[in-house]
């Protein structure tokens, strides 16, 4: 996912924006702009296009889908707008929407803009000089926590988002559509998850409920103010939120908590600072979560597997573009080894929940 805070470079070649038709278009919606707009893009860009918009008196961010997408469902910068600008009054570290364009005429595709937040993500490297005390750590990863069972707290009719609902069943949909996903982007290299997949469709739980999930909450997608790091501001990446079940979105983003204890391999994909002391390893978020909403899950391991299971999904869906040459990314050369150990993951989870 692209981020929206940050720290922003030269726009890569190719990826231009027509800036004159942006401000014209903008000053229509915010004619109080000062200024030539400097322009800079944030990193990353395999999702959408993320730039910054530098005015002498307003400091904006820029999204829109990659050149050539011809499905705008992919990446549905409409949806992504309407529900960050239902959700802010009710949740506001959702940045503030500025504006959504729909012209063709103007970049050829939907874009939107909003409100930039000024702070820090938190990566798999604190930034340099900054150092968190086991105390802070803590403090930072109850707040991150703290703030998921915010956002699934929120009043999703009151603020107009039951539309984005698609009726109980969200676990199960989520099992099938993964397993579909998973087998179209199979390749030779990789296990098939048969057994995997099997035991999550015989295990499907009922909803646990329905509430605005954020489906990719990270460290990497929360802003932190600079004066009080332990403090979340913003959080970002929505393309992928909807309404769903709370527990499916905490499994989903346990996937990526990689601890001092894991695995070598598992440690090489850390992209955020859960390692750090102080931090909660992953079944005290679970108990903390748990204990902070009141839900009581007959078993956390189909929670914890599908997580697994999903992210193996994505992660084979970026290696069936290099493996078919679609991309050159170094980075993926090696993402089919992740899935292996994703598989024995999940196999090991049951093993020993087999053994109880």
């Amino acid at each position: 996912m692209t981020r929206a805070t940050g720290r922003s470079g030269p726009v890569r070649p190719g990826e231009e924006l027509d800036v004159a038709a942006v401000d014209r278009w903008l000053r229509g919606v915010e004619p109080s702009l000062e200024g030539t707009p400097e322009v800079t893009q944030y990193p990353g860009g395999a999702s959408n296009w993320t730039y910054r918009l530098r005015y002498r008196n307003r400091d904006l961010v820029l999204r829109r889908a990659p050149a050539g997408t011809k499905a705008r469902s992919a990446h549905d910068m409409a949806r992504e707008y309407a529900l960050q600008k239902a959700l802010k009054p009710a949740y506001p570290v959702v940045p503030a929407m500025v504006g959504l364009c729909q012209d063709p005429g103007v970049l050829g595709t939907d874009f939107y803009v909003m409100e930039r937040v000024e702070g820090f993500i938190p990566r798999a490297r604190l930034p340099e000089g900054m150092t968190l005390s086991a105390a802070d750590a803590g403090r930072l990863c109850r707040n991150m926590v703290d703030k998921l069972i915010e956002l699934h707290g929120v009043d999703h009719r009151a603020v107009g988002l039951d539309r984005f609902s698609k009726g109980p069943g969200y676990p199960r949909r989520q099992v099938e559509g993964w397993s579909e996903r998973y087998e179209k982007a199979r390749t030779w290299n990789v296990p098939s998850f048969r057994y995997v997949r099997a035991w999550l469709k015989e295990h499907t739980p009922d909803d646990a409920g329905a509430c605005v999930i954020h489906n990719d909450w990270r460290f990497d997608n929360v802003v932190l103010d600079v004066s009080d790091p332990t403090r979340v501001i913003g959080v970002l990446d929505w393309e992928l939120a909807t309404i769903g079940d709370p527990l499916m979105d905490l499994g989903s983003a346990l996937a990526y908590w990689v601890e001092a204890g894991d695995g070598v391999l598992m440690r090489s994909t850390r992209r955020q600072p859960t390692h750090l002391p102080g931090m909660m390893r992953r079944e005290e978020v679970v108990a903390y979560y748990l204990s902070k909403t009141g839900l009581r899950p007959a078993s956390w391991a189909f929670y914890e597997v599908f997580g697994l299971f999903r992210l193996a999904g994505i992660a084979q869906q970026i290696y069936y573009r290099y493996f078919h040459k679609q991309t050159r990314n170094p980075a993926f050369r090696h993402l089919w080894f992740l899935v292996h150990y994703l598989d024995w993951r999940c196999r090991a989870i049951l093993g020993r929940r087999g053994r109880r």
